[in-house]
């Protein structure tokens, strides 16, 4: 017999929100770590805002907004009304941020305000530090072997925002015969973008992230965004590796991965000044490498031109929807 195409909705229900969520779900591991880092930052977060015998409305609870934070990177969501929206219905995102099931969903625009306050006092990094100090406290860093690269981002500025300097060129809808640069022309909307191109790339308005992954766990050490230019890529490199080697005895051998275009003499003698390995890949086109002939034949060398680093790359442009 056919059965009906209908249901009948209990008037009562005796199941908790976590009943709802398979034991096996990969979001329950990341809870327990995401929560165990944001106990730490309990002193931060209580200098944030008055104590609470002043009075006042309580704000959103910043533990819960930054789990919403994450779930929006996780699960490629464009927009905070679109979060929101996904929240409501979604009794697994409900579970991660901490909401119950009979719990209101936050109005976009307080959600968004409640936001910068976060990006204000640098929140978002302190976490990443704790996530990181967890997983060296784990055995998940070697704390010796990194890797660098750098990649393009697309600034969301449009090329009609790129307008002179001087306020001359009208509306800056018509380029045809215009020389345009940075130097003298800049975004109206994102006055941090720069035209930039690389290889056979267009010139788009554009920065350049970089990260600094374990090269043995590929696991993400440091990261930074900066201008586009020509030297970004080997500047942001040595700030970053000179963290790590300032985070580590200064006994201890700590050698960097790298692709061809951080082949540069300059680069090298900065890395050796940092009592740092330079196991940079060697660029032998038309001219001379300066990685020196006693590193490229160690065995380590070879072992660091692996590309567990261009991973992170490939999720963040793929899930976490950097251009």
């Amino acid at each position: 017999m056919r059965g009906p195409d209908g249901y009948t909705e209990q008037l009562f229900s005796i199941r908790r929100l976590e009943d709802f969520i398979p034991a096996a779900h990969p979001l329950r591991a990341m809870r327990e770590m995401v929560n165990e880092a944001l106990a730490r930052l309990n002193g931060l977060f209580a200098s944030m805002y008055e104590p609470g015998v002043k009075g006042g409305r309580p704000s959103i609870a910043l533990e819960k907004l930054v789990r919403a934070m994450l779930l929006q990177v996780l699960y490629s969501i464009r927009s905070e009304r679109q979060l929101m929206e996904q929240v409501h219905c979604n009794l697994l995102y409900r579970w991660f941020i901490g909401l119950s099931m009979d719990d209101a969903v936050w109005v976009p625009t307080v959600f968004s305000k409640n936001r910068a306050r976060l990006i204000e006092h640098d929140v978002v990094v302190a976490l990443f530090n704790e996530v990181i100090e967890m997983a060296d406290e784990r055995g998940w860093l070697s704390g010796e072997h990194f890797s660098v690269d750098g990649t393009l981002i697309q600034a969301w500025a449009g090329h009609r925002s790129f307008k002179p300097r001087d306020g001359s060129g009208g509306d800056g809808s018509d380029f045809h015969g215009h020389t345009r640069s940075n130097d003298t022309h800049v975004s109206t909307t994102d006055p941090d973008a720069r035209l930039y191109r690389q290889g056979k790339t267009a010139s788009e308005l554009r920065y350049i992230g970089h990260t600094l992954a374990d090269n043995r766990y590929g696991l993400v050490a440091n990261a930074m965004v900066t201008h586009a230019n020509g030297y970004a890529e080997r500047e942001a490199a040595k700030q970053m590796i000179g963290d790590a080697r300032q985070a580590v005895s200064p006994d201890t051998n700590v050698t960097l991965g790298a692709d061809k275009g951080y082949d540069a003499k300059e680069f090298i003698d900065a890395l050796d000044e940092l009592k740092v390995v330079a196991h940079v890949a060697r660029n032998t086109s038309g001219r001379r490498s300066a990685v020196p002939d006693r590193i490229a034949a160690t065995p380590g060398y070879a072992a660091s031109q692996r590309k567990l680093i261009e991973q992170g790359f490939g999720w963040a442009k793929a899930v976490g929807r950097i251009q």
